[in-house]
């Protein structure tokens, strides 16, 4: 049984990111009326209350990020004024302070009250910034960020005493970096939610990407496809591991792919693998050999909105979460590719493979975020239909829907319990 609770008016506008803290007992939210809100869980009796507020852009926040607690209670904003800021907390609310979130409670005015301060404004962005990630804490303090201009950025704090230096020690446009190709004899493995694997070769490869093609061609027809910023997707993830190093998801523009691409301190930043869930895609999740009779039959890309990196818990893998605005949410199965499967010339480094283990259309409209839990284990997305859905792996590796929470549901009830889809399995 899922559980739900409202939290009422929250923002003066439409709100464009929800942010949970290391411990899970505090959340940001930012919003397009350019501010960003603290909510402090009171353990008692379950409610939360704006510990504190403030104006933080000049534009609309589109993306928070908490650093880990070990460097201290840092958040970082992004925002369509085309800067990335670091706020760090610099005094404690007391219980008498908290605001509890209720129509009638007064708002603290902005700024003076603030018990957090800024300490950094990043501004090399030439876009508008669409998403921001502190790097897993074993990394040092690090952070991501990525634009409209299509570039990732990386910056690493330099003075941790004062967060006030932070140097750009990688960027590079997405779009331009290359994808090195899996050798030919990799095999194509197309899944859906009821089968986990199935590897083709040859002809049948072929003829399933053909099927696939013509299934998705009526997409072309749907809304909301071109060049307009509006149409794109932006987002970035980090691997948490650390055994692989630095390496991190970035999505970019309306192509719909993904790349994994691996920044190292000694050379530029190379992408390990392109996840392209197209037919006529020729990342590590299809091989080269798949042939199409043209470009023009295939179905037009859709923007990928957000990734989410899973934490591994012990897997010999990675999954990936994606959620586009076709309304799918995908989840892809990654890994370093065998040394006995790859070509004799090495010289292009490391390279990985990956596969669809999951596809899901069940929001029928835009996806607007994918979340795992701290195992990796639970995944939620939600979409413009309203929903936020749960997708869970049965003890078989097959991911079903495992239930759902309704906006309009909420509304009508402070606390209701969301219903749970009849397919749902538990492991």
């Amino acid at each position: 049984m899922i559980q739900t609770g409202l939290v009422q008016n929250t923002h003066d506008d439409l709100l464009t990111d929800v942010c949970y803290d290391f411990y899970g007992l505090r959340f940001a939210t930012c919003s397009l009326d350019q501010k960003i809100k603290i909510w402090q869980l009171d353990e008692s009796n379950g409610t939360w209350s704006v510990e504190d507020e403030w104006k933080a852009h000049d534009a609309a926040v589109s993306k928070l990020s908490w650093a880990h607690p070990e460097f201290g209670t840092i958040i970082a904003s992004a925002s369509f004024d085309r800067t990335v800021k670091i706020w760090e907390q610099t005094s404690f609310a007391t219980a008498a302070d908290m605001q509890p979130a209720t129509p009638s409670a007064p708002q603290q005015p902005g700024g003076s009250s603030s018990r957090w301060s800024q300490r950094a404004v990043l501004v090399d962005a030439r876009g508008t910034v669409r998403a921001v990630e502190f790097a897993p804490h074993h990394f040092g303090l690090k952070l991501a960020t990525i634009s409209t201009d299509n570039h990732l950025r990386i910056y690493e704090c330099l003075e941790q005493s004062s967060l006030a230096t932070w140097q750009l020690s990688e960027e590079v446009d997405v779009t331009s970096l290359p994808v090195a190709p899996l050798p030919s004899s990799h095999s194509v493995t197309f899944t859906t939610p009821t089968q986990t694997s199935a590897a083709l070769d040859g002809a049948s490869a072929s003829l399933v990407a053909q099927a696939l093609q013509q299934t998705q061609a009526p997409l072309q027809n749907r809304g909301g496809l071109g060049n307009r910023e509006a149409d794109g997707g932006w987002t970035i993830s980090w691997c948490k591991e650390r055994y692989w190093g630095e390496v991190i998801a970035a999505g970019c523009g309306i192509s719909g792919t993904v790349k994994i691409i691996q920044i190292s301190p000694s050379r530029r930043p190379t992408t390990l693998l392109a996840l392209d869930p197209s037919p006529s895609g020729k990342s590590g999740a299809e091989s080269s050999t798949v042939g199409l009779t043209g470009e023009s039959d295939a179905p037009a890309p859709y923007a990928v909105t957000s990734v989410a990196w899973a934490p591994s818990c012990g897997r010999s893998y990675h999954l990936i979460a994606t959620g586009s605005r076709d309304g799918h949410v995908r989840i892809w199965k990654v890994e370093p590719v065998e040394e006995n499967d790859m070509e004799d010339d090495v010289s292009t480094g490391p390279r990985w493979k990956g596969s669809i283990v999951a596809d899901f259309d069940n929001h029928k409209s835009a996806v607007g975020r994918v979340e795992w839990n701290i195992t990796g284990t639970v995944l939620s997305s939600a979409g413009n239909d309203g929903r936020v859905r749960l997708w869970k792996a049965t003890i078989g590796k097959v991911w079903r829907p495992a239930g759902s929470i309704g906006v309009e549901q909420a509304e009508e009830s402070g606390d209701a319990d969301a219903s749970m889809e009849g397919n749902g399995v538990t492991e």
